[in-house]
């Protein structure tokens, strides 16, 4: 049995991280049940910050700004801390210099999925992007570091590098950004599960598992 995820999100949204830190426990469980099943998630580009200089911008001054000075944005990173916690997963916020400019990390994940990538290597590549951004602070709008990135994951670095000096998807991927804002689809992470039922938020392992059975019980639409 074949189970499609659509999952969207951005790769600087830390509660995406999260979420799917906790799809991967959520599937992890269904696995040992459900050994015969075949998950595929699909990627979906989402801009939390549509403005975003191409360049990036400083990291604490946009929280900062974002959430009404640094008090008030060290409690928003406190929250995230302490939900992520018990999922075993661990930010490194205080390392993070840059809030990078994402198109090029989606344009990564577009290429690879078109590709026809094995599942493995998307997730692997899905988890090198937050995990760079979010525990080792790199700064994944550099198309150097991205390469890197993707050479870790079993790609050719030097093909990954040429491609993103050019030009090549950026369209594909902004419209789908938009095609998803048109959905109505305004906050992430969002699950679609078998294009059959949808959750919006970084829900629990159990909530995810329970949806998942669902969709697999109900099927797709014809």
């Amino acid at each position: 049995m074949i189970l499609d995820i659509d999952l969207v999100s951005d790769f600087v949204c830390p509660w995406c991280f999260l979420g799917k830190t906790r799809l991967d426990h959520a599937l992890a469980e269904l696995r040992a049940s459900r050994p015969d099943l075949e998950v595929r998630v699909n990627w979906l580009p989402f801009f939390l910050n549509p403005d975003t200089p191409a360049a990036g911008e400083p990291y604490r001054a946009f929280l900062d700004a974002k959430f009404g000075g640094p008090i008030k944005a060290e409690a928003v990173l406190d929250s995230v801390r302490e939900a992520a916690a018990m999922d075993g997963l661990h930010y490194a916020f205080e390392r993070i210099q840059t809030r990078p400019n994402t198109l090029d990390a989606h344009r990564l994940m577009y290429r690879a999925q078109a590709a026809g990538r094995k599942p493995a290597h998307i997730q692997a590549l899905a988890q090198a992007l937050f995990a760079a951004h979010f525990q080792e602070g790199r700064d994944i709008g550099d198309a150097d570091t991205l390469a890197d990135l993707a050479a870790a994951c079993g790609d050719r670095r030097d093909a990954v590098a040429a491609y993103l000096v050019g030009k090549a998807d950026i369209d594909k991927v902004g419209r789908m950004a938009e095609g998803v804002r048109r959905q109505g689809i305004d906050g992430v992470p969002f699950f679609i599960l078998n294009r059959k039922l949808a959750l919006s938020g970084a829900q629990s392992a159990a909530v995810l598992g329970a949806a998942i059975l669902q969709s697999l019980q109900t099927g797709k639409p014809s």
